[in-house]
């Protein structure tokens, strides 16, 4: 007899919303051209036009399925109103200026060691690429958490799309710069642009993911539109948002929270129950919405993905921090 043990980031069937039904939702929401009737449903003041984006046609994706939670998903109306984005703000309620950011034309630098530097639109890039819906959970190193249906492609696509040269050990990547517009970015004492890096292997494994979309739509600008990272067994600082380039480096890059205060928000940044903040404990966490706390799991629950990444590393404190 076969018994197969569910991993624990596996969401139960009986707790995902039916794929048709959550489907048919986002196609009644989509082609509803009244307002009035659109903020009539829930959640409904979050369907307020964007920019208009060339990609709107490729959403919503399709789902992949290997890549379950063990958790109800998060309410849109909930996630979209609870973001960190310190170019706008260092307070949790920055959905609003948000707006704020012009995120077409967009252009995407790939240089560094790679075969030849090249520029490319974001509207390019993502046509280039197949896109697929994931359902990943977000463990933010401030001890709370929420699960989100991501739209985009895998990073290891852009990696080869970027075709590094063998002196590439790590992928450093660059948010715009525009205090203009980003009040957040008038504060100096900050090193803006906001900066983060992976490793290559990091940024190969089938775990990370450019998301340009999100319920089934393109991306809110709250969330880091028009593309932001997802790792999702890292602590939340590492999904840098409104990416602009990519620099591939034999150099290990230094990231903007690294250089803030290295001694509490270090390179690796794994989640890790066992190794608290210096200013707080990592054993449980939050879930966004409601009041409820539950157990932090190692990776966030994605061990059988990426545990390998890192082995040989287990007695390192500030390897998960």
């Amino acid at each position: 007899m076969h018994i197969r043990i569910p991993k624990g980031w596996e969401l139960p069937e009986r707790l995902a919303t039916p794929e048709d039904v959550f489907l048919n939702r986002r196609t009644f929401l989509a082609g509803s051209g009244s307002i009035a009737a659109v903020s009539a449903l829930p959640g409904a003041a979050f369907a307020a036009p964007q920019d208009a984006d060339p990609t709107a046609d490729l959403y919503p994706a399709q789902r992949n399925a290997k890549y379950q939670i063990q958790r109800q998903l998060t309410p849109e109306s909930v996630a979209s109103r609870y973001n960190n984005f310190y170019e706008f703000g260092s307070h949790k309620k920055i959905h609003e200026a948000a707006q704020a950011l012009p995120i077409r034309p967009w252009e995407v630098a790939i240089d560094g060691e790679v075969e030849k530097p090249f520029k490319i639109s974001i509207d390019d890039l993502i046509r280039k690429m197949t896109l697929e819906e994931r359902l990943y959970r977000h463990r933010c190193v401030e001890a709370w958490s929420m699960t989100v249906p991501w739209s985009g492609f895998p990073m290891k696509d852009l990696v080869e799309l970027a075709k590094p040269l063998a002196k590439a050990k790590y992928v450093r990547m660059e948010t715009f710069k525009n205090p203009e517009i980003a009040r957040g970015q008038r504060a100096s004492w900050y090193p803006w642009p906001y900066v983060e890096g992976l490793t290559i292997e990091e940024a190969t494994n089938e775990l990370a993911f450019m998301v340009t979309g999100a319920y089934g739509k393109p991306m809110a600008k709250q969330f880091g539109a028009p593309m932001r990272l997802a790792v999702p067994w890292k602590y939340g600082f590492k999904h840098i948002k409104s990416i602009v380039r990519f620099t591939f480096t034999d150099e290990r890059p230094k990231s903007f929270w690294e250089i803030v205060q290295g001694k509490e928000y270090g390179f690796w940044a794994n989640v890790n129950p066992e190794v608290d903040h210096p200013r707080w404990s990592q054993a449980t966490e939050r879930v966004l919405g409601t009041t409820i706390r539950v157990p932090t799991l190692k990776y966030n629950g994605y061990g059988d993905f990426v545990a390998q990444l890192y082995t040989g590393m287990e007695g390192e404190r500030t390897t998960w921090m």
